[in-house]
């Protein structure tokens, strides 16, 4: 079983930034991608990035001009570092893991374990 805890949400005004910090633990392969996705109140989950083992990254079109993922493989630890915060960014974050995998996928039914969730909220 793997277990993932995200940090670093919080409220801030459009403009500003933010970094969320994703750890796993427990039981885990060497070959799988790790993902952020947002879900904001009444949407659906969509994804915003992902990277792969080795550094392969993809974004949403809405944020990848805006957002930064990265990785470090030895404390299984993801980064999604938030520049230039938009209102329509808020929601609650969701780091995943999709499990022996060398392909990005967008589909969140492709990941195999989910944090809790960190909400954000970016005001005007």
């Amino acid at each position: 079983q793997v277990r993932l805890v995200e940090s670093g949400g919080g409220l801030v005004q459009a403009g500003e930034s933010l970094t969320l910090s994703c750890v796993a633990s427990g039981q885990t392969v060497t070959r799988y991608i790790m993902g952020w996705f947002r879900q904001a109140p009444g949407k659906e989950r969509e994804f915003v990035a992902a990277i792969s083992g080795s550094g392969n990254t993809a974004y949403a079109d809405s944020v990848e001009d805006r957002f930064e993922i990265s990785r470090h493989n030895g404390k299984h630890t993801a980064w999604l570092q938030m520049n230039s915060l938009k209102p329509e960014d808020t929601g609650v974050y969701y780091c995943a893991i999709e499990n022996d995998a060398g392909r990005i996928s967008y589909g969140f039914n492709r990941y195999d374990y989910w944090g809790q969730g960190t909400q954000v909220t970016v005001s005007s």
